[in-house]
């Protein structure tokens, strides 16, 4: 049994050719100025600033890509220099599309280059787009059920259980992986709970496409995107890879499909039809991050209590006690001057995306 959940695009990368007007007010001067003045000052933080509609925080580096200025809030990584070509390249987070839309972070992208005084001289031009269809269901397959025209697999397990089915490489690889265990274990998107409306046994059937496949559907702007990726889906879908029920028959391409596959072809030949626009609270995901954060204190408390136990020779120390001790030696440490700029620093970067 299984239960779709979510279609949508969960990686989107771009170049933009953006051209500088009469009134355009992007100060690469000042920008060097300040990127400079934190890695002199070889500070951690990134450092916050406004430029046109949106709020940012500026790295102390460049890119490894070439590019001298690196910007990110919750919406964007943008990589961007005066002089290259593309002069900006943007990643679209995952969050960000979840929430909006691809088509819509575009719009945004482009109004915030218009509220600095820049306008495209070219289209933009994609470079990589992640399709994603999220199942709850429980394991029936492995990696012998998957035909498939891609030359290179591998396998992820963990304890002994199947955790990522990966096919192909470069320019187009399908995942087949537990989202749930890739969120506990690295990327702590735990919103996707509340889309999903569930917690465990989520796995997603993730294509990563990037520009040679792309093209090859004439998928190069967020408008081909829009009109094209029925396209491409049903050849990626149809008759690239697909996954079956082993049967008796000694040629797996007659196997029957997965009842999986089949309602993903399904949702494919219907895309016109499926939204990747989800409502997400913030101030839920806010209690959702503190209540983490609590866990984490509390594990800490436990080994204060443990200190404190082996410095009293006592067995038994309880949490009203711990908890005196650690408001002992917080005060000891305590610097209001510091405590007050640092909680508003963080309040930025929390604003900004950076946890």
């Amino acid at each position: 049994m299984f239960s779709f959940l979510l279609f949508g695009h969960d990686t989107v990368e771009c170049a933009y050719y953006l051209a500088p007007g009469p009134h355009a007010c992007l100060d690469f001067e000042r920008l060097a100025t300040l990127k400079e003045t934190a890695k002199s000052a070889k500070s951690r933080h990134p450092t916050p600033l406004r430029l046109g509609t949106e709020e940012f925080l500026l790295a102390s580096h460049g890119t490894g890509s070439g590019y001298p200025f690196l910007i990110e809030n919750e919406a964007f990584s943008i990589q961007f220099g005066e002089f290259n070509k593309p002069n900006f390249f943007i990643t679209f987070r995952s969050f960000a599309l979840w929430q909006f839309g691809a088509a819509a972070m575009h719009q945004r992208v482009l109004r915030w280059a218009e509220s600095l005084g820049y306008a495209p001289y070219r289209q933009e031009a994609l470079s990589r787009v992640d399709f994603t269809f999220d199942y709850q269901l429980e394991l029936d397959f492995d990696e012998n059920s998957f035909v498939t025209q891609a030359a290179k697999d591998n396998k992820h397990r963990k304890n002994g259980r199947a955790q990522t089915f990966r096919f192909g490489e470069g320019p187009l690889v399908l995942r087949v992986y537990d989202k749930c265990a890739e969120i506990g274990e690295k990327s702590q998107k735990t919103w996707f709970f509340d889309l999903w409306g569930v917690k465990e046994d989520v796995w997603r059937f993730e294509w990563q496409t990037r520009k040679d496949w792309l093209r090859r559907l004439g998928i190069r702007t967020f408008e081909d995107l829009q009109d094209r990726q029925g396209d491409l889906l049903r050849v990626l879908a149809f008759d690239h890879t697909s996954l079956r029920t082993p049967s008796a028959d000694s040629n797996r391409s007659r196997w029957p499909l997965h009842p999986v596959w089949a309602d993903i072809q399904a949702r494919v030949g219907a895309l016109e039809g499926l939204g990747v626009v989800k409502e997400i609270d913030p101030a839920g995901l806010l209690d959702e991050r503190l209540v983490r954060m609590v866990v984490s204190v509390y594990g800490y408390m436990k080994r204060i209590a443990a200190i404190n136990g082996l410095r009293s020779q006592r067995l038994e120390v309880g949490l009203d006690e711990t908890l005196e001790v650690l408001r002992r030696r917080l005060w000891a440490v305590h610097d209001p001057l510091s405590w007050e700029s640092d909680v508003d620093r963080r309040m930025t970067e929390m604003r900004l995306g950076q946890w």
